[in-house]
């Protein structure tokens, strides 16, 4: 959050404004980019450890502008990428890389949301909402309706209209949908009190009584530990038929069980287990390509489920994809 800025309550509200848009990067850090900037090779903790965050992140940036030299329409990539130039601050060039994401994905709520801010932030004047911005979270609405990061900057809209009581209304909305476990659910609480103070507008009760959604786990999901869990071994009957075989054909029988589960996502796509099963038996055959296909082809059907995306890119992430 920014702090220590002069005239927080201007009758004209630019200060607000520049406030409000200054700590505008709490929905993104807390509501979807974390998980990203893990999905690659390398170690998840290596990416926790904070002393070697700044470097991990380096170094993904470099791997991914390398990979997307040679893959430049993997939609996943640049938005990996834009989230991973967030990180460090170049949000010019997050934004690049966001808007490449909307070109190739456009029908994903988030990559335009996540656009949006990036635009927000790169905005060197600090006292109004671009207008490509704005463009950008209108489209994730009309997308994703709940996408929450456009809804918090549609109440920063509103508020630089100087409609301020009808922009707390609004983050009010995004609280009551926001799980109180989240990492910015104490940052929305925040923009409404600082707003409302500077517009004397009394909120202190239905802020102390101000209801969450149920706790979600914060920003983890089970996406890690369905991926690395127990895997249930061969039945007696494929141990027994194994044992009449040759190595090739061992190996064509794993791949056939494989195929065989692709072909039931085929029937049933909407199961994100069975993806993230698919995902961890091709690695497990040594079929990366395959595995990445999996990925993509999964979070492009969950692309507007903040949640279950979220969950596959962390289990993507735990198999080093």
């Amino acid at each position: 959050m920014v702090t220590g800025m002069d005239g927080v309550a201007s009758s004209k509200g630019r200060t607000i404004a520049r406030w409000v848009l200054g700590g505008a990067a709490l929905i993104a850090a807390g509501a979807v980019g974390y998980s990203i900037v893990r999905n690659d090779t390398m170690p998840v903790q290596q990416v926790a450890d904070e002393a070697g965050e700044q470097a991990s992140v380096a170094q993904m940036i470099a791997k991914l502008e390398a990979r997307l030299a040679q893959s430049p329409d993997d939609a996943e990539g640049w938005r990996m990428l834009g989230w991973s130039y967030f990180q460090t601050g170049r949000y010019a060039e997050a934004a690049t890389a966001f808007k490449r994401a909307t070109t190739l994905d456009p029908d994903n709520a988030e990559n335009h949301s996540m656009l949006g801010e990036a635009l927000v932030l790169a905005s060197r004047d600090g006292k109004g909402l671009p207008a490509d911005a704005r463009s950008a979270f209108d489209r994730a609405l009309a997308l994703d309706p709940a996408d929450p990061r456009a809804r918090y900057f549609r109440a920063v809209a509103i508020d630089l209209e100087g409609k301020h009581e009808e922009a707390i209304e609004a983050w009010f909305d995004l609280l009551e949908d926001t799980p109180a476990d989240a990492p910015y659910a104490a940052d929305v609480r925040q923009v409404i009190a600082e707003v409302a103070k500077a517009n004397n507008i009394d909120v202190a009760e239905r802020l102390e009584n101000a209801s969450f959604a149920p706790p979600s786990g914060g920003l983890k999901t089970d996406g890690a530990a369905t991926a690395t869990a127990g895997i249930p071994g061969p039945s007696a009957s494929d141990i027994e038929a194994a044992k009449s075989m040759s190595a090739s054909q061992q190996q064509e029988m794993i791949r056939g069980m494989v195929d065989r589960l692709a072909a039931k996502l085929e029937e049933d796509p909407l199961n994100p287990d069975g993806w993230i099963m698919l995902m961890r038996s091709r690695v497990q055959i040594g079929d990366i390509a395959g595995a990445r296909e999996a990925r993509d082809e999964s979070l492009r059907l969950f692309r507007n489920d903040g949640t279950t995306t979220r969950r596959l890119r962390e289990a993507a992430g735990a198999l080093g994809l």
